[in-house]
């Protein structure tokens, strides 16, 4: 009778013990499943930033492009503009132009 009650007492650790293997088994799935997708998440946000990355250069680049060409055109105009005043001044019209207010 002994005997018995110690298999069933086995038995029972035995199922318990298996119980929670099966329980163990099961949450290292369900950890390896989220792992998994938390590592795809973190591939297309990499994706994302390289993405951005690039057209960010390229915004860099344009913006540079388009400074450079406004400096060029501010030059330009400024050259045209003291050009235009020596003119004004050397033909005597620049007195005229400063008495009339439109200087």
């Amino acid at each position: 009778m002994a005997r018995k009650a110690a298999a069933a007492a086995m038995d029972g650790k035995s199922s318990e013990l298996a119980r929670a293997v099966a329980e163990a088994e099961a949450r290292e799935e369900r950890l390896r499943r989220e792992l998994e997708a938390a590592l795809a998440r973190v591939a297309v946000a990499e994706e994302a930033e390289e993405r951005l990355c690039v057209q960010l250069g390229e915004l860099e680049a344009e913006a540079m492009t388009q400074a450079m060409e406004y400096q060029q055109h501010v030059r330009a105009l400024s050259e045209r503009l003291a050009l235009m005043d020596g003119l004004l001044r050397s033909s005597g019209l620049h007195s005229a132009v400063v008495q009339s207010g439109l200087h």
